[in-house]
């Protein structure tokens, strides 16, 4: 009998990358996006059935859950990969920035949690993946405070999940990733700035120059998040947390091998702060 993942954030780059394998690996795959009747490409597998979901919105949450077990009977693995960024100097950002950074990157994953927890009890056992990032280990960027604070909280979230879930055979897993090609990443960012607040303008133009250099050079292969993804939900591995990428581990090393003193001036001289 093939197994079933529920995968949310599946209309673009590693959503849809991770639905469209596990697809040819034989896994019936219940993707989920906010706007299904713009999707074209997943509707051509047999095995993936697309679900409207907005992991921001509980109800929603918990309509695309029941009909995602009532097309499958059983969900095996959840992968939670919806995430968006915010960029820019904490004070001049919205009110609204901060929320939408805090309900997409961490309410989003709690309310989809949550969601399952029902259906792999009543199951006994299931298994959440949670797609974190090198950000969420470790600070690289300036001006990243709002994405620092969401994928910390979600590291803390995953960690502290461990010890109640375990008991239920329900397991946890983080997969930590740095840049990667086609994600489409520069695109989806909301960027704090002011015409007024002038203060700020040097490092938020070094961290838009990085940016733009970082998309033009060779980034990390998607395709590597995508197995290492299959690895986790296949058993093949059950590593908790798993760095993908060479810039990831290259960064993570160093960040463990010096004080966080030493590590924040490193970083800090980057931009000539």
């Amino acid at each position: 009998m093939s197994k079933t993942i529920f995968i949310t954030g599946t209309s673009s780059g590693l959503g849809k990358l991770t639905a469209i394998h596990f697809a040819k690996l034989g896994w019936n795959v219940a993707a989920t996006m906010r706007s299904p009747e713009k999707e074209t490409e997943l509707t051509t597998y047999s095995n993936i059935k697309i679900f409207k979901l907005d992991v921001t919105d509980v109800e929603q949450v918990r309509s695309a859950v029941q009909e995602a077990t009532e097309a499958f009977g059983k969900i095996d693995v959840v992968v939670n990969n919806a995430g968006m960024g915010a960029y820019g100097a904490l004070e001049l950002a919205e009110e609204e920035t901060i929320d939408w950074q805090f309900a997409v990157n961490v309410r989003g994953p709690i309310n989809v949690i949550r969601g399952f927890l029902p259906h792999f009890r009543g199951n006994g056992g299931g298994k959440f993946i949670n797609i974190s990032s090198l950000m969420g280990v470790t600070t690289a960027v300036p001006i990243g405070s709002l994405y620092n604070m969401s994928k910390f909280a979600l590291e803390g979230l995953t960690e502290g999940l461990y010890y109640e879930l375990k008991p239920l055979n329900i397991g946890l897993h983080l997969i930590e990733q740095g840049g990667s090609a086609g994600n489409n990443f520069l695109n989806n960012i909301i960027w704090s700035q002011s015409e007024d607040i002038r203060a700020y303008d040097d490092i938020i133009a070094k961290v838009k120059e990085s940016f733009e250099r970082s998309a033009e050079s060779p980034s990390d292969d998607p395709q590597e998040i995508v197995n290492a993804i299959a690895k986790l939900a296949t058993g093949e591995s059950n590593q908790f947390r798993t760095l993908v990428g060479k810039s990831t581990e290259d960064l993570v090393a160093f960040r463990k091998s010096v004080p966080i003193e030493q590590f924040l001036e490193t970083v800090a001289s980057n931009y000539n702060l």
